[in-house]
């Protein structure tokens, strides 16, 4: 019996969680990356199809001295959230690409609510969403 990869395992998770989460232009998708080194965030309005706004690690003034650690998916998140409030969106619905509601994540998704996305979400709320997934 072959197993199958961490990567394959969180394929998987992420195809199920994006039969049950959609962005809509009203509440568009916020989708997670997270490699090794980097950390990905990208506000989407499925529908359309387009990215409305989006933040990495990669980019120049984000960098930091790694982008693989809580401080830089802060920073990506605060980034992230003050470019959506920018650009019109205020609430957007969190997919977190199959990874574990936890560290990085966590992080990214804890500083663009402090920045002022989805003001009126509470972090157990999202936690327990996360949970039932």
């Amino acid at each position: 019996m072959a197993s199958k990869s961490r990567a394959d395992i969180r394929r998987g998770v992420h195809s199920r969680i994006r039969k049950k989460v959609s962005g809509t232009q009203e509440r568009p998708r916020l989708a997670v990356y997270r490699s090794l080194n980097h950390i990905y965030a990208q506000v989407i309005d499925d529908i359309n199809g387009k990215t409305l706004v989006a933040a990495s690690t990669t980019e120049k003034d984000l960098r930091g001295t790694t982008g693989g650690n809580i401080e830089a998916a802060q920073r990506v998140g605060r980034a992230l959230a003050e470019r959506a409030l920018s650009a019109g969106v205020a609430n957007v619905v969190f997919d977190r690409g199959g990874y574990v509601y936890h560290g990085r994540v966590k992080a990214l998704l804890d500083a663009t609510r402090e920045a002022g996305l989805n003001k009126n979400e509470s972090s157990q709320e999202e936690t327990k969403e996360s949970n039932d997934e």
